[in-house]
This record gives structure tokens, sequence and C-alpha cells, in this order.
């Protein structure tokens, strides 16, 4: 029996009752509640228990509405509202579970699983949900939105991600905001159903690009080479939009060999260090004068390739109202960001500048060469989902063809 069916079942029963305390005897109406109470009360058993298992030990017990296996990874939390669809398909989650603060969650559904004639998803950020898990308070069985074809329970139980709901995740967030963020397991049996995992001593990057070159929108005059280090796919759509061939390499391709305009290294998951290829192929590219644009993970590599250094963040900027300040100006922007890990703006040699700088905590959020038409934005210019008001770096890259 469907969980849905508790929600309608328990309205149903309240309603019913109302009307047979009006119509029937006393003793009639409480027999019926009695028996609508068992119904209820059988529902709610189908609505199977699941924890979420801390590193420190910490447990939080809730109520799984997803698929129902047991998950590990790092657990970190966004604070957004709404993009739910396009938060799970962000490759730059892989290997961790979300925790989404906002209090209700599922209440539009998903959109349809579409493609464009470029064979990029209409709706989503990538090919499939990406995230470990996902930890809400309190999901809304029932959607309502023009574009939903399905619920977020059901789309999580398609692609095998558990989900959990009924945590208290103001506790829970404050509890990453104050210890950092820490790995946890997702559990339905026992505590050593799986093990602890840190996906950050993985090479998330290798699991998440492409495995082939992918070329978009062929016979344009300008191109662009786009390393796929775990390419949103409005990063692509943005490219696409300003009338650019795209030649999508994976992570450790070298494109050097390729004959493009400009180079732009996307966004990715876990730690920069394991990227080392990425980085000398950078290296390659910097002996031309050809512009280069880094964007998230992007902004990392081209620093490490530029000689900066990168660290782990405490708990990560993960959120739709960054606001970011543009270096040696007064303007300042309202920004979409999904990252672990940021660049030491004190290991920057003197050809290099910072761009952006966070208002928040006075991090780095871009850089720029001085003299060379390279630069780069740790938040995300394309957002989807987030505020737009960035995505004129785009054309700023392109207008350097």
């Amino acid at each position: 029996m469907k969980i849905e069916k508790y929600y309608i079942k328990k309205a149903c029963g309240f309603i019913f009752f109302l009307y047979l305390y009006m119509v029937f005897t006393i003793e009639t109406a409480l027999y019926l509640i009695i028996y609508i109470t068992i119904l209820i009360y059988r529902n709610m058993c189908d609505i199977k228990s699941v924890s979420l298992i801390l590193d420190d030990g910490t447990v939080f017990r809730g109520k799984s509405f997803g698929y129902e296996r047991a998950a590990a990874g790092e657990v970190v939390f966004n604070t957004a509202m709404m993009g739910y669809p396009e938060s799970l398909t962000d490759p730059s989650y892989s290997g961790q579970i979300l925790v989404i603060t906002f209090p209700m969650v599922g209440n539009y559904g998903v959109p349809p699983r579409s493609f464009n004639s470029d064979n990029l998803s209409t709706f989503y950020e990538s090919e499939k949900i990406h995230v470990e898990g996902v930890i809400i308070s309190d999901y809304s069985f029932e959607y309502s939105h023009w574009n939903a074809t399905r619920s977020l329970g059901d789309w999580l139980k398609e692609e095998k991600i558990p989900g959990i709901f009924g945590i208290d995740t103001r506790a829970l967030t404050k509890r990453l905001r104050e210890q950092g963020s820490m790995k946890g397991k997702i559990i339905f049996e026992h505590e050593n159903e799986i093990d602890f995992i840190d996906p950050n001593l993985e090479n998330l990057v290798a699991k998440v690009s492409c495995k082939e070159v992918i070329t978009y929108n062929e016979g344009k005059s300008k191109k662009v080479v786009l390393v796929d280090c775990g390419v949103k796919h409005n990063i692509i759509r943005c490219l696409l939009k300003r009338d650019v061939t795209v030649i999508r390499v994976p992570w450790d391709y070298d494109f050097n060999t390729l004959d493009y305009d400009g180079l732009f290294i996307s966004n990715g998951p876990g730690n920069p260090d394991m990227c080392d290829a990425t980085v000398r192929n950078i290296r390659k590219a910097m002996t031309a004068d050809k512009p280069i644009f880094g964007i998230c993970m992007g902004n990392q590599l081209l620093s490490k390739a530029g000689g900066a250094s990168t660290y782990k963040l405490k708990y990560g900027h993960r959120s739709h109202n960054q606001p970011v300040r543009m270096v040696g100006s007064d303007r300042c922007f309202i920004t979409s960001q999904n990252h672990g890990f940021a660049v030491d703006n004190r290991t920057l040699s003197d050809e290099w500048e910072p761009l952006f700088i966070n208002m928040n905590d006075n991090t780095n959020e871009g850089i720029r060469h001085k003299t060379r038409p390279w630069f780069s934005a740790q938040f995300h210019p394309e957002a989807a989902s987030g505020p737009t008001d960035t995505e004129f770096l785009f054309d700023e890259f392109v207008n350097m063809l």
C-alpha cells in the first residue's frame, strides 16, 4: 500500500467521523473511529523507519520516502528554498548525502525526463541523480506543478536513492555548522549495514566526467574546448546560446592536440588534488594566449595550474544566496554555489589576483590573471537553479575569443 494512502485516509476518516457523529448515534461513531484508527495505524507501519548516523556517533531517526537501501557519504547541507531537481542531478554532489534545510520538500514534484536536440537534459543538470541520499524535514506526498509528471519519492525509488523525512534538519544543520561536514550513513536494519565512506579520498571527477569527446553545435566560427569535470548541462546550454561550437572532453584528455579558440573548465565534485592530469593539461594550454574560463572546480584547477593551493572549507557553500563582491569595485552579486573546497588567496603568485570575494567569510570566489585573458568564478554564473545575476561572465568569455 502506498504511503500516500495514509494521509488520504487520515483526512477522509476525520471528515467521515464528523458526518457520522451528526447522523448516527455516538456509539456507532465510536466503533467507526476505532476501525479507522486501526487502518491508519496499519498504513503508518508501511512507512519504514530509517536512521542517519554521523561519524561522531550522533543518530537522527526518521521515515523513508525513497528507495530502501543503505548508503554512505559526506553529509552536507543546502539552504536553497527550491531547485531540488537541479541540485539532485548536479554532478558536484557525487558522493554526498544532501540535507535540504527548507522545511517542506516535494510539493511541486519533478519534471519529465526529456532531452533537447543536443541530447542535453531539458529540465535537469545531468542524466541521473548524483547524491547518495536526501535528508529533509517534511515531505509533501501530494504535489502540484504544471510541469510535474511524478513525485519526488517516486523519482528517488526509480533511481534507487534513499530519502529520509521527519528529521530535525535544523538540529542536524547546526551540528554540521559547528563540527563541519561529516561522514554519515543511512541505515535501515543495523548500524553495521554499511561502512562510513570519505568521498574526498576518491577521484569523483573521473567517476562523473564524460568518457569520450562530444561535439555540440558543430561548424560555428568559434570553438570552445570544455573540460568535463562533472559539467552541469546548463553550462553547456549557456555556451551554445552564444553560438559557439563546444567540444566536450573527458577530465584527463589532452585537449592541446585540438584546434580551439578558448578553454572552459567546468564544475565537478570532490577534492581538486585528485585532478593532477587536468592541471598538467591546463598548464600546457597556458603556453598559448587563448582565453580560459573556469567555474567552481574550474576555479580551483586554474588556480592550481597557476601555482596556488586549495583547502577544504569547514562546511562549504551550498545555497542560492551567497553574496560576492568584484574586487576593486563596489559591485556585489547574489550567487548560486555548491563547493566544499576553496582557493587560498595567500598562495596566488604576483601574476594573479582575486576576482571575487565572498562577503560572508572573505573566501576566494574567483581569480584572474593580470595580463592574460584567464579568469574564473567559484560560484555558478549559469545557476540552474538560483539567481542568474552573473551570467554575463559567459558573454565576457565569448567576447574574448
